[in-house]
């Protein structure tokens, strides 16, 4: 990561994050996939984007958000997602919008690695749960309380992949 600075306000004025790496240097696992911080809240007016990278198929549990948009883009592999009532497929260079207060839920489902870029509008509390749900190594845990405690509602398991 490499920042550069106003010399007047001592400001970030830009934020280079490398290819690979993690906002802080940091590595984050979710037992099937890893994420890394892109940008984070303190850079940005409130909005969280990380890296999400699959070495299996997968994804977490079917849930929403009371406060956040979600937007992803795929960058490598396949996807399945279900946002309301519709599905969708995702490959290289597709992006999906999930507004807040609708369920959705998805999956990492073909291909040799799958990568995704996800964004999360207002932030709100995902980094938070991001660095709590990942000191276990697994995806995130099917708990209501955890979920609620940063302003989600777990709704269902996650899709079934083959």
């Amino acid at each position: 990561m490499v920042e550069t600075f106003d010399p007047q306000t001592n400001n970030p004025q830009a934020v280079l994050v490398t290819a690979g790496e993690d906002r802080f240097k940091e590595q984050r696992g979710l037992g099937i996939s890893s994420i890394s911080f892109k940008v984070t809240p303190q850079d940005s007016n409130d909005t969280l984007i990380i890296e999400n990278t699959f070495q299996e198929k997968g994804g977490p549990a079917k849930h929403l958000h009371y406060n956040q948009d979600e937007w992803f883009y795929a960058v490598e592999g396949e996807f399945i997602f279900e946002v309301g009532k519709e599905r969708f497929n995702l490959a290289p260079g597709d992006s999906l919008l999930a507004p807040r207060n609708i369920p959705h839920v998805w999956a990492f489902v073909g291909g040799i690695q799958g990568r995704i870029l996800i964004a999360f509008m207002p932030a709100g509390k995902m980094e938070s749960f991001f660095r709590e749900v990942t000191k276990a190594n697994a995806m995130p845990p099917q708990d209501p309380a955890l979920w609620q405690a940063h302003d989600m509602e777990l709704l269902g398991p996650p899709l079934s992949v083959a």
